[in-house]
């Protein structure tokens, strides 16, 4: 594909994304706001954030250094609600973890020549690199040692739960996949923090398991009334992630090449 035609697809794919992800996340609100007892102000701050997410991924997908600004806004948000919410293991991941990976993350990319101009004016897209195989070997040992920590530990939760009368059983399939996608979770903000390709993997990997998590919940009826617009909402997420992957595979050759 030439520049032109490349530039003229992204645009118009991007368009439909942020414009398909805007929707299923105002859908979204919309059902909650006719819920009782909902915190109006909280939610709609909740709102923002998830645009500023929809934003966030969709420049992390064409390689813009500014995905960082709104990722950190996002965080930052997304910290606010859970602390809101008394979420206190969530809260405590995404302050002293994803927040300040976003700020890790500019500084990798700036060093990487996103954000700076090239000759003919333009803002120069971050240079992606690859994993080598030592790598690959640290990541797969790493998400084994995370799924697994991360497994007990949920597992020891919903024991808890269910010691105290909150919860009937522990469902260890649900607790699995829990685990697998908030390790898949963590190891992809870290490749994305320092410009590799294999971050993508890692989100179609995140994105398929919550397509799924959201469809048995639709076709089972046991989830709450927007499953059906979650269930869009991550289709769009895995549309955007393999577009991010093509992209990306083309940004790390240009790199390989400089």
């Amino acid at each position: 594909m030439n520049p032109d035609k490349e530039k003229r697809f992204n645009l118009v794919f991007n368009i439909i994304l942020v414009c398909g992800m805007f929707v299923a996340v105002a859908v979204t609100t919309a059902f909650k706001l006719q819920q009782p007892g909902v915190k109006a102000a909280m939610l709609l701050l909740a709102g923002f954030g998830s645009l500023m997410g929809v934003v966030n991924t969709v420049m992390s997908a064409n390689g813009n250094i500014l995905t960082f600004v709104f990722g950190f806004i996002d965080v930052l948000i997304g910290t606010l609600i859970y602390l809101d919410n008394g979420i206190m293991g969530t809260f405590a991941l995404h302050a002293f973890y994803f927040l300040p990976m976003q700020v890790i993350g500019f500084w990798q990319w700036r060093r990487r020549g996103a954000g700076s101009k090239d000759e003919g004016g333009e803002v120069r897209k971050v240079s992606a690199r690859r994993l080598g195989r030592k790598q690959w070997l640290w990541l797969c040992l790493g998400l084994a040692a995370g799924i697994a920590v991360l497994f007990l530990v949920l597992f020891l939760v919903d024991s808890a739960k269910v010691d105290a009368g909150r919860l009937e059983s522990v469902d260890t399939s649900k607790v699995l996949l829990d685990a697998t996608v908030m390790a898949l979770n963590i190891a992809g903000q870290v490749l994305l923090s320092f410009a590799f390709v294999e971050q993508w993997y890692l989100w179609i990997l995140v994105n398929i398991s919550s397509i799924v998590l959201w469809a048995v919940a639709l076709a089972g009826g046991t989830g709450s009334g927007n499953a059906s617009v979650m269930l869009v909402k991550y289709v769009f997420y895995l549309l955007n992630s393999l577009n991010g992957l093509r992209i990306w595979l083309r940004l790390s050759r240009v790199g390989a090449s400089h």
